[in-house]
């Protein structure tokens, strides 16, 4: 149950940073889909370790390997498991922290609720499983190729991208390894992670993803909302301390006809200020970064139209 994820497509998810491997089980994955493996793969490597300095340093080339539910690259309809073998585990790098317990971090709770912790890497706590999460919604985004889902880092401490979405070139995107679309910011942005490592320290940053053509409709009340469900996952991830859509903590300087997003004849409305969930651009604020820091804090900005 805790380590399960979802609903008509459910992921439970198995490992620790230094053990074996890590993996998962997809549960109600449809049959008949042909798989596109390298786009898969593709997403692992954008997110795996060590693939520039201001990121960990870890070595692992997060090779994903499937065993079931798969046949002749098509999906089943079984269940679809898979594991991605860890390959660099330097254990012995933690044994300074057998009997400490590191700030920011799981090792205390674990071994208060537990009374045991693997203090390897932070164990099961590990960012490490987030891999797993990759893998799945690599999968499941190729159940819905006609939904644009976009994602880019929108400040690095004190420093904000402060500019539209409609206004960034998205292909972009991958052409810097702090990954936002905005050369010149990207480049204030790299600067600033590589100052403060020099400092011996991390720094923190937020994510803006950008989701568009999604249907109408989706989610469930009253517990099972979309904004909810996708506040859970992204809550879910390592260091991350908020969560907003649209106009997010802003709008709570705002008088509620300011807030208001009046709608057009055509369904659409004026302004985004509840971030889509009342039409068909979906505006999310996350975070999916793996800046070398532990410590993602959210930063309120304007709300974008």
């Amino acid at each position: 149950m805790f380590n399960t994820f979802g609903n008509i497509l459910k992921l439970t998810t198995f490992g620790e940073s230094h053990g074996v491997a890590i993996g998962g089980v997809i549960d109600g994955f449809p049959a008949g889909l042909k798989v596109n493996f390298e786009a898969i793969q593709q997403e692992l490597n954008r997110r795996k370790p060590g693939q520039s300095k201001i990121v960990t340093q870890r070595k692992e080339p997060d090779q994903v390997e499937f065993l079931s539910g798969i046949f002749d690259g098509v999906t089943t309809g079984t269940s679809i498991g898979f594991i991605i073998k860890n390959t660099n585990q330097k254990s012995k790098d933690y044994n300074h922290n057998t009997n400490v317990y590191r700030p920011s971090h799981a090792d205390y709770t674990y071994d208060k609720k537990f009374g045991v912790r693997d203090y390897r890497g932070g164990g099961r706590t590990s960012a490490r499983e987030t891999a797993n999460w990759v893998v799945a919604g690599a999968l499941a985004k190729q159940l819905i190729a006609h939904i644009s889902i976009n994602a880019y880092t929108s400040s690095v401490g004190d420093i904000f991208l402060e500019k539209p979405y409609q206004s960034l070139d998205f292909s972009k995107i991958e052409e810097n390894i702090v990954r936002c679309p905005d050369v010149e910011f990207a480049t204030k942005m790299i600067d600033k992670i590589k100052d403060i490592r020099k400092q011996g320290d991390t720094i923190g940053g937020t994510i803006t993803c950008v989701v568009q053509n999604v249907p109408l409709g989706l989610g469930e009340p009253i517990f099972s909302k979309l904004h909810a469900e996708l506040g859970r996952a992204m809550l879910s991830i390592n260091a991350v301390k908020g969560f907003e859509f649209g106009s997010g903590f802003c709008g709570a300087k705002m008088t509620g006809s300011e807030h208001n997003d009046i709608f057009n004849k055509d369904g659409s409305t004026e302004s985004n200020l509840s971030g889509g969930i009342q039409e068909e651009y979906l505006m999310v604020w996350i975070f999916i970064l793996e800046l070398p820091s532990s410590r993602l804090q959210l930063l309120c900005k304007t709300s974008l139209p």
